[in-house]
């Protein structure tokens, strides 16, 4: 037989395109169509509903960036149409290729009830099947004209990405707007011929069954009549039958199709527009639901449930019965899915009490996964705050997108820092934005890599990124995939199910250990500097909240503020969201973001300031409160007293310029150019520069990456550097005990104030930068002489090692990395710590001198400016603390890290304040004392050993405590878990390296 195979393939694709698929609508009539433009911001819908609107047409141009447009469209059925489907066809403008991106509706009835949302995959509405004739319709569309931030020139700098500069002029052009019968055979159709077109694409050219479907292809386009596909469309489908009805052989992969739409709770567009976007989506899903027995659709993101039921409630009541049905499933229990390397170990714990405690208040529903497809890779503490939320497994795709190595597994288990290990699974089909295409399952069945030891795999199914869900189509595409050769089979299942499938299939799947590093995106722990100090900030801001609020309740009676500390915890965790936290936002998002963190610092100071007063008293004894977890200057880790005074720092000219700064347990050498040519350990008799180095070195690099500008730097920026060494003012600060260096640099400007505070082992260094630079890198460097193989970088609830060469693939790609508030080098004997109040990003290296000595140096990242999502990002004022802290253990880094964040307040009272809680090793970290969220006034403690090695610590209450009981997360009862014994006010626990606790503790 001669070989036509291309010629039937080419065949296909143009007869599909031209003929059946616009075959589907065959008949159609115009509706006539009306528009009110809602000035400012939307509007609630009966307001839209009510507004009279003004005749437009087809062809009109209509959208002002970031508008809303209420469409009314009205029209009757044509008679003649009787018995047969009907739909409205609203084509707003889409362009099919940018599902998510660009404007969207939801379609309402007169009388307010959600119909379904419209979007570039999914224009049309069902009027009737079948339809009698005759039929009034009126229909409401709320229509989103959002601006395509990321167009066909992707990072193209726009002023599009705020309201406040986007201007006004229309963006879309009103395409279609008809009545139109539905041609479900002729549709089926087309189903039926993309999937079997798609699997043939997929096979072997020399694989029988792809020339088997090939001939039942042709024969089935031999049987469509192009003048009359409608007439001919059951006669095409039947030569495709037997095809169709092949089952898949035994050792077929199997997928879990979970219907989804990855929602990003902001990204190229605000908050207020994901609301919507949720609304539009969740209308949809419960629709195709209605219409689909077979599908099963779930939603993560607890905060995106909670604006449907607060501004949707007609949409919430359909949610609501779909939950009850159990086909619309609750999943991930977080909050948001959150960036993971960032959040801090308490904000990382609340993403999954806020996120489980509200699908379990509202719905009854425990969720046993972590569901984060997108987040920009995954730090070594998460394990064990997943387990003990009470969850088991973790679902993400993103680790795919590395650039540098393929990871070896799909379905494996995830061991943390403490040694909990997670059952873990990245989707084979590398999307979270399956649309069951051929290609897509293909890929999955190719990519496994547990090939021979298990075989079922998840698909996320269903536009994401902008929401819009799965579609009809897809559904459909499903349902011939569920049992067909040549292909995996497709069944609609819930992550739960899927999980317990994995797992019973695969109970000992190989183990990966410490971070999961997306190799990408790693500009994302500086860009937009201002949102993560306001994250930062916040979180520890709540720690003292809780601390001196929780601590006046038991002692004065203070009211609690339970109410306030929920809403502003569910800001903050909405904002850890993993485009705002890693400034990969437009404009409008940060801009808001600012203004938010701000407002919370004046509440969150404002309950600071009434505990402390509470506690304090009236009185004139000058009392300084350490929120912090270990004792400083004499004043007791969550206490207040008079701090004992510490010595004194001098400050002398150094011969040849600069300064020299010394409080007798550390002496700083400050040269003529403002930078540090000596830190020298007195006690140890050590040095911290290395030779011929100079430290609190500014360093600028150009910072163009090859795409996703603010998510990206590539490792070529390295290749170009210039080091910031003049310096204008190098001279002694107002205080008489410190240095004040100013330095200028394109169109910026930097001040410095370095001083060395009495009685303690530490530089620290307080930097202010007026940032005007576009497409730079800053860095702020320390090279070290130390001789150090890895380091340490904290993370929640511990630290974890990252080696400090490039031996392999894996460890170079690590160029830039996550730390919290420290890092820290080691010889055996004497360690430095660099620790921080609001940066993350930071790099490591190495070299080897001609003295045979190694230099490691540190340079933390301070700011970028990339012009896209954000052509402005981070223009203006902005100041971080550092520290240097030589002769460190990591012991003395993690209590300099929360020392740097949380500074003493200072006020007058009666007397002392006793801590409510105390431990009695440094080891063992308090991240938060509080009172129970359920409002019984039990005091709750979570704690974690901090220095990676057992300890034994005696916990001691300020109050009376009558019983204690070892928690989860959520302040439940571990059942399979022992309590310490309460004697007295003292509470023995033993710890295993890294291992958090929480205990609640009874009062009487």
């Amino acid at each position: 037989m001669h070989d036509d195979r291309t010629l039937v393939e080419a065949r296909l694709a143009r007869v599909l395109d031209e003929r059946i698929r616009p075959a589907v609508y065959p008949e159609s009539v115009p509706l006539d169509v009306a528009v009110w433009n809602a000035p400012g911001e939307p509007v609630p819908v009966a307001e839209g509903l009510a507004a009279e609107p003004e005749p437009v047409a087809v062809g009109a141009r209509w959208g002002a960036p970031w508008g809303t447009s209420w469409f009314r469209v009205t029209g009757t059925v044509p008679e003649e149409w009787a018995g047969r489907t009907v739909e409205a066809v609203l084509d707003l403008g889409f362009d099919e290729n940018m599902p998510g991106f660009q404007c969207e509706g939801l379609v309402y009835r007169p009388d307010g009830t959600p119909v379904k949302g419209v979007n570039p995959l999914n224009q049309w509405v069902r009027v009737g099947a079948p339809v009698e004739g005759g039929e009034e319709v009126r229909l409401h569309i709320e229509a989103a004209s959002n601006p395509v931030i990321m167009g066909h020139r992707p990072f193209a700098p726009t002023p599009l990405g705020d309201k406040e500069t986007a201007g006004s002029a229309p963006l879309y052009t009103l395409t279609r707007m008809d009545l139109a019968v539905f041609d479900e055979t002729v549709w089926q159709l087309v189903v039926d011929l993309e999937v079997l077109g798609e699997l043939m694409a997929e096979l072997p050219v020399d694989s029988p069954r792809r020339w088997e479907i090939l001939r039942a292809v042709e024969r089935a386009l031999d049987a469509v009549d192009l003048q009359d596909v409608g007439g001919t469309a059951e006669r095409a489908r039947a030569r495709l039958a037997d095809v169709l009805a092949a089952p898949a052989v035994p050792s077929a992969h199997r997928i879990s199709a979970v219907g989804h739409a990855h929602i990003d709770s902001a990204w190229l567009w605000p908050l207020r527009e994901t609301v919507r976007k949720v609304a539009r989506t969740t209308a949809n899903m419960t629709a195709l639901l209605d219409d689909e027995p077979e599908f099963v659709f779930a939603m993560s993101q607890a905060q995106q449930w909670a604006w449907v039921k607060e501004h949707r409630p007609e949409v919430w009541a359909r949610v609501k019965k779909a939950v009850a049905d159990g086909r619309f499933v609750p999943a991930g229990g977080m909050w948001v899915e959150s960036d993971t390397n960032m959040p801090g170990s308490e904000a990382m714990a609340r993403q999954f009490v806020h996120g489980k405690r509200f699908f379990l208040d509202e719905f009854g529903i425990e969720n046993d996964e972590a569901w984060l497809p997108d987040t920009f890779g995954f730090a070594a503490g998460l394990p064990q705050i997943i387990k003990a939320a009470g969850s088991k497994y973790l679902l993400t795709q993103k680790i795919s997108w590395s650039r540098t190595n393929r990871f070896p597994h799909h379905t494996f288990r995830w061991e943390g820092v403490d040694g909990t290990r997670i059952f873990t699974h990245f989707p084979p089909v590398d999307t979270y934005n399956c649309s069951m295409k051929g290609s897509e399952i293909a890929h999955a069945v190719r990519n496994f890599k547990d090939k021979g030891v298990a075989r079922h795999s998840l698909a996320p199914t269903g536009w994401g990124d902008g929401g819009g869900g799965t579609t009809r189509e897809m559904v459909a595409r499903a349902a011939r995939l569920r049992n067909l050769e040549g292909s995996a089979t497709v069944t609609w299942e819930t992550p739960s199910a899927f999980f317990a499938k994995a797992e019973a299939e695969y109970p000992e799947p190989p183990v990966w250990v410490g971070e999961l590093y997306l190799e990408l995106h790693r500009a994302t722990l500086t860009s937009q500097a201002g949102t993560k100090q306001g994250n930062r900030r916040s979180e520890h801001l709540l720690r003292e909240a809780e601390l001196w609020a929780a601590t006046a309740a038991v002692r004065t009676g203070f009211a609690y503020p339970y109410e306030e500390l929920d809403r502003i915890w569910k800001t903050v965790l909405l904002h850890q969201f993993h485009d705002i936290l890693p400034g990969s936002s437009i404009a409008w998002v940060h801009r808001e973001a600012r203004a938010t963190y701000a407002r919370i610092a004046a509440e969150l100071n404002a309950v600071i300031d009434s505990a402390q007063r509470a506690l304090a008293g009236e009185g004139t004894v000058p009392l300084v409160f350490n929120a912090a977890p270990h004792a400083r200057a004499g004043v007791p880790a969550g206490g207040a007293r008079t701090a004992a005074a510490e010595g004194r720092t001098t400050l002398a000219a150094r011969p040849g310029g600069g300064y020299v700064l010394d409080n007798g347990l550390l002496r700083t050498e400050i040269d003529a150019r403002g930078l540090l040519v000596s830190a020298h350990d007195l006690e140890a008799g050590r040095e911290t520069v290395a030779p011929g180095r100079a430290g609190n070195l500014l360093q600028l690099h150009p910072d163009l990456p090859n795409m996703w500008d603010a998510w990206d730097v590539d490792e070529f920026y390295r290749n170009t550097v210039t080091d910031l060494t003049d310096a204008e003012e190098v001279t002694e600060g107002e205080d008489g005990a410190s240095v004040r260096i100013v330095r200028s640099f394109g169109n910026s400007r930097v001040t410095q104030l370095l001083s060395l505070p009495p009685g303690e082992r530490r530089l620290v260094v307080d930097t202010e930068v007026d940032w005007h630079e576009t497409e730079k890198f800053l860095k702020l460097a320390f090279p070290l002489d130390l001789h150090a193989e890895r380091y340490a970088s904290e993370t929640q609830f511990g630290h974890f090692f990252r080696p400090t060469h490039t031996n392999t693939s894996w460890e170079a790609a690590k160029f830039e990395a996550c730390n919290h508030r420290f890092v820290h080098l080691q010889e055996p004997d004497w360690g430095v710590a660099v620790v921080n109040d609001s940066t993350y990003g930071h790099d490591v290296t190495r070299t080897v001198r001609d003295d045979g000595g190694t230099t490691t140096t540190v340079r933390v990242s301070l700011l970028r400016a990339p012009r896209f999502p954000d052509p402005e990002t981070d223009q203006g004022v902005h100041r971080f603390r550092h520290a240097l802290v030589p002769g460190a253990t990591v012991g003395d880094a993690v209590r300099e890290g929360w020392r740097i964040n949380l500074p003493e307040r200072h006020l007058t009272g009666a007397g002392e304040v006793a801590p409510l809680v105390t431990v009695d090793r440094d080891a063992v970290v308090v991240t938060a004392v509080k009172l129970a969220d359920d409002g019984s006034g039990d005091v709750v403690v979570r704690f974690h050993e901090a220095h990676g090695a057992r300890a034994l610590t005696t916990l001691t209450t300020g109050f009376a405590a009558t019983g204690v009981e070892v928690t989860d997360l959520l302040e439940r009862p571990l059942a399979d878990t022992e309590a310490p014994p309460l004697d007295g006010d003292r509470i023995t626990v033993r710890l295993r390296p890294f291992q958090l606790m929480t205990l609640r503790l009874k009062r009487a």
